[in-house]
């Protein structure tokens, strides 16, 4: 599995809000995207999401976003490693994702952009 970066997931009360300091501090633009009721900026290495509290409760559990070059073959490394795939892979705006639990407990969001 090629891992090609990481993303931090930060939830916010005001996304209008935040947006201007993230493409500051990163310099870059906000790519925008809603994903159920959970209105999304990625900028830079920083993914913002605002929404109803509900959501973002399941969204927090999530440590982080993992980009990879393949979801299949993350899928495989994953579950050949002991992970538990929680979901996925799925087709998503922007590729496929799946969110898988490490042995250890954390919980991850994979990705790739392929369609």
């Amino acid at each position: 599995m090629e891992i090609l970066g990481a993303s931090l997931r930060i939830c916010v009360d005001d996304l209008e809000a935040a947006i201007p300091f993230y493409e500051r501090l990163a310099g870059g633009r906000a790519l925008r995207f809603a994903r159920g009721g959970v209105e999304v900026a990625a900028v830079g290495s920083f993914l913002l999401m605002s929404g109803p509290e509900a959501e973002l409760e399941i969204l927090r559990k999530v440590a982080a976003t993992i980009a990879v070059k393949d979801i299949e073959d993350a899928h495989r490394t994953l579950t050949g490693l002991g992970a538990r795939i929680i979901a996925g892979p799925v087709s998503t705006p922007a590729g496929r994702n799946l969110i898988a639990m490490h042995p250890d407990g954390a919980v991850f969001e994979y990705v790739d952009h392929r369609g």
